[in-house]
């Protein structure tokens, strides 16, 4: 039964997270210490005691979530002898969780993948004035009835003028996620009701992720992205972008570039990884986000999450 690992997005914080793993295995607390030590700050208190209001923070949660997921990583090699090229076939993460599968497999080491991350969620940030931007879910709706609603939402009637909506993830199960300028998302939102679609709410960010609205996020991206070393992964990722294999770490720096303003393809993602043979997904990292949606876009498939103590040595017991 082919395996792959995937790694989750933001919204997965939590206050607490890796609490545990660093008190019970010095491999945990080795990572948290690196990434402290990397961005020159105490995220790993930040993750162990919140607050919330500032560990969301997309500047904070980018690489505090990275940093969980390479944690039990380290934890599943160092306790349970678990080689990731030998178990794993392909590795893919949702959105930020693109580097964390990166850094997994090899490609970044994890001083630069917590510095990419700063970075990318501070000029994520910066790419667009508060209040400006927007995302919100539709829930109960499909990709082309999502495209649809967005072209009918951009255009400003009392102005004519065109504005940014996008959609920004298509989640699968039903669960589509559209961003861009507020007035426009929030046109999006009134269109989706009278297209018949189940919900539409506005989402808790602080930023219009994956819209073109975050092309001066891609821009620092490119630049951080040309500077940064890189590796061939040592197990294929499956892109955000493209729901297509990748080895090449040239087309993976074009992929994570284009990633900032692109769609997050999870549903095909995993249709794809699906299609190559992968019957067992398990989410390595904070909560449980991408088991959930796994168990809507491929009920057969055995989908589990890890990111406690006892579901590190449930795991390494099943193989």
């Amino acid at each position: 039964m082919a395996l792959a690992f995937t790694f989750p997005g933001q919204g997965s914080q939590a206050p607490g997270m890796g609490r545990d793993l660093a008190a019970a295995f010095p491999a945990a607390r080795e990572v948290f210490q690196e990434v402290d030590e990397t961005l020159k700050q105490k995220l790993s208190k930040l993750m162990f005691e919140g607050p919330a209001e500032e560990l969301t923070l997309t500047a904070n949660a980018q690489p505090a979530l990275m940093a969980m997921s390479i944690a039990v990583l380290r934890v599943l090699e160092k306790e349970g002898g678990f080689v990731l090229r030998d178990r794993v076939a392909l590795v893919a993460g949702h959105s930020l969780g693109e580097y964390a599968a990166l850094a997994a497999a090899g490609t970044f080491d994890l001083s630069t993948t917590a510095r990419l991350l700063r970075l990318r969620g501070e000029a994520m940030q910066k790419a667009v004035p508060a209040g400006e931007g927007a995302m919100a879910a539709l829930l109960g709706a499909e990709l082309e009835q999502a495209q649809a609603i967005c072209a009918a939402a951009a255009e400003d009637p009392a102005t004519g003028a065109r504005q940014v909506v996008e959609v920004a993830n298509d989640n699968g199960g039903g669960q589509i996620v559209i961003s861009g300028h507020a007035a426009a998302v929030e046109r999006a939102i009134e269109g989706s009701k009278a297209a018949g679609v189940k919900r539409a709410m506005k989402l808790p960010v602080s930023a219009p992720f994956h819209c073109a609205l975050m092309a001066p996020a891609a821009d620092a991206m490119a630049e951080a992205l040309a500077a940064a070393e890189m590796r061939t992964p040592l197990v294929p990722l499956v892109a955000n972008v493209s729901a297509a294999k990748a080895t090449d770490p040239a087309e993976i720096r074009d992929l994570l570039v284009r990633q900032v303003t692109g769609t997050v393809r999870w549903r095909e993602c995993i249709l794809a990884m699906g299609a190559m043979g992968c019957e067992q997904f398990v989410e390595i990292g904070s909560g449980k986000v991408l088991t959930g949606l796994m168990k809507r876009l491929a009920p057969e498939a055995k989908a589990s999450a890890i990111g406690t103590p006892a579901e590190i040595e449930t795991f390494l017991k099943s193989l």
